[in-house]
């Protein structure tokens, strides 16, 4: 098969995905889908000769394209022309839908964000912005997202904090959003551990995501899971006696503290009254940078 045959191929695999980080990053569903686009001339014009992580080089060029969007939208409304008033953001946070998408999903991509943290992060400056959703939301390294920011490794970490402070100073979730929240984690939590599939399957998105630091995973099997039924098998293969639920970063989710020492957290993002996303933290830099508070049983 030719070399961009094999290219197109990927990048479809992986369509979904960069979808997901240019909504967070640009906040607008058909920005997002301009940036994918223009993500798949770049690369198809590049190659990916000396490529060896694939997916992440592609989340790199989207995160490129989109904070040179960032950067061109910011640029617009801090320069209004002959005494005009500066341009208002160029999106709504929750159009309608793109042309020639799913509505449906497309929905549901905007329920896993909310409104309120885009109002947030419309008000970060660009390089903020990018760190902070590529590493609080995709698990990006440092070392990757400071070349993307021109800023060395600890500049980008210090973006991200700043990003971060912001983000938890905004006003708090809704009490009936936290509560079902905290119904659907529950019920997750207890589902796992009483080994019972269908009960997972009541709790989980027909398209939910698992993402999951490679300390949580046994060698050779995979870091991402899609799929209600593949999710649910791989939560039942993980469950712990010492998960508990917590408020992490601000949301309900689930940690594990034997001895009151943090080893895992998993963090949710919801939709249409389901789980639609689930990441697996261990990495210990990263568990250092959660907020995290036990909830009361």
């Amino acid at each position: 098969m030719p070399e961009r045959d094999v290219l197109a191929t990927e990048f479809e695999q992986n369509r979904a995905h960069l979808r997901a980080v240019a909504y967070r990053m640009l906040g607008s569903l058909s920005e997002a889908d301009d940036a994918v686009q223009e993500s798949w001339l770049h690369v198809s014009r590049s190659g990916t000769a000396g490529v060896k992580n694939l997916g992440g080089w592609l989340t790199t060029v989207v995160a490129r394209v989109c904070l040179d969007m960032l950067r061109s939208r910011r640029a617009r409304r801090e320069e209004p022309l002959d005494g005009q008033p500066a341009e208002p953001p160029a999106h709504l946070p929750f159009p309608p839908h793109s042309a020639g998408g799913d509505p449906e999903q497309e929905a549901l991509l905007a329920d896993s964000v909310g409104p309120a943290l885009l109002v947030v992060l419309e008000e970060l400056a660009p390089a903020e912005r990018l760190a902070f959703v590529l590493h609080d939301m995709f698990a990006v390294p440092f070392d990757e997202i400071a070349p993307i920011v021109g800023r060395s490794p600890a500049a980008a970490r210090q973006l991200a904090s700043r990003a971060r402070r912001r983000v938890q100073g905004s006003p708090s979730v809704p009490d009936a959003d936290l509560t079902r929240q905290r119904e659907l984690v529950s019920a997750f939590m207890a589902a796992s551990r009483d080994g019972d599939f269908d009960a997972l399957l009541a709790v989980l998105d027909p398209d939910v995501v698992l993402r999951a630091d490679r300390a949580t995973v046994p060698a050779g099997r995979p870091t991402l899971l899609r799929g209600a039924e593949t999710v649910a098998r791989g939560a039942l293969a993980g469950r712990s006696r010492f998960a508990q639920a917590a408020f992490v970063n601000g949301a309900v989710g689930i940690v594990v503290a034997p001895a009151g020492q943090l080893t895992i957290a998993l963090t949710f993002s919801f939709g249409r009254g389901k789980i639609t996303e689930i990441e697996v933290i261990a990495d210990p830099e990263r568990l250092g940078e959660l907020d995290v508070a036990i909830l009361d049983r």
